[in-house]
Protein backbone atom coordinates (compact mmCIF):
# COMPACT_ATOMS: atom_id res chain seq x y z
CA UNK A 1 0.00 0.00 0.00
CA UNK A 2 2.92 2.36 0.45
CA UNK A 3 4.37 1.84 -3.05
CA UNK A 4 2.94 3.35 -6.25
CA UNK A 5 0.79 1.16 -8.46
CA UNK A 6 2.36 -0.31 -11.61
CA UNK A 7 1.28 1.22 -14.89
CA UNK A 8 0.28 -0.28 -18.22
CA UNK A 9 1.54 1.87 -21.11
CA UNK A 10 0.24 1.34 -24.64
CA UNK A 11 0.95 4.17 -27.07
CA UNK A 12 -0.59 7.30 -25.60
CA UNK A 13 -2.84 5.26 -23.26
CA UNK A 14 -1.59 5.05 -19.67
CA UNK A 15 -3.56 3.01 -17.08
CA UNK A 16 -2.67 1.97 -13.59
CA UNK A 17 -3.09 -1.79 -13.26
CA UNK A 18 -5.77 -1.57 -10.51
CA UNK A 19 -7.82 0.84 -12.66
CA UNK A 20 -7.39 -1.46 -15.64
CA UNK A 21 -8.72 -4.41 -13.59
CA UNK A 22 -11.74 -2.42 -12.38
CA UNK A 23 -12.49 -1.18 -15.90
CA UNK A 24 -12.25 -4.73 -17.26
CA UNK A 25 -14.63 -6.03 -14.59
CA UNK A 26 -17.13 -3.27 -15.32
CA UNK A 27 -17.06 -4.07 -19.04
CA UNK A 28 -17.47 -7.78 -18.29
CA UNK A 29 -20.51 -7.14 -16.05
CA UNK A 30 -21.99 -4.85 -18.71
CA UNK A 31 -21.57 -7.58 -21.33
CA UNK A 32 -23.21 -10.16 -19.07
CA UNK A 33 -26.08 -7.75 -18.39
CA UNK A 34 -26.67 -7.37 -22.13
CA UNK A 35 -26.65 -11.12 -22.73
CA UNK A 36 -28.50 -12.37 -19.62
CA UNK A 37 -32.29 -12.67 -20.01
CA UNK A 38 -34.63 -10.57 -17.92
CA UNK A 39 -36.35 -12.50 -15.12
CA UNK A 40 -39.98 -13.27 -15.91
CA UNK A 41 -42.81 -14.93 -14.10
CA UNK A 42 -43.64 -18.19 -15.72
CA UNK A 43 -47.33 -19.04 -15.94
CA UNK A 44 -48.65 -15.47 -15.88
CA UNK A 45 -49.75 -13.52 -18.93
CA UNK A 46 -49.05 -9.88 -19.57
CA UNK A 47 -51.88 -7.35 -19.78
CA UNK A 48 -51.63 -7.12 -23.57
CA UNK A 49 -52.10 -10.88 -23.96
CA UNK A 50 -55.27 -10.83 -21.76
CA UNK A 51 -57.07 -8.24 -23.90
Amino acid sequence: MDSPAPYFHWGFILFSVPNLVVTGLMLAFFGVALIAPFPTRHGTKSKKQNQ
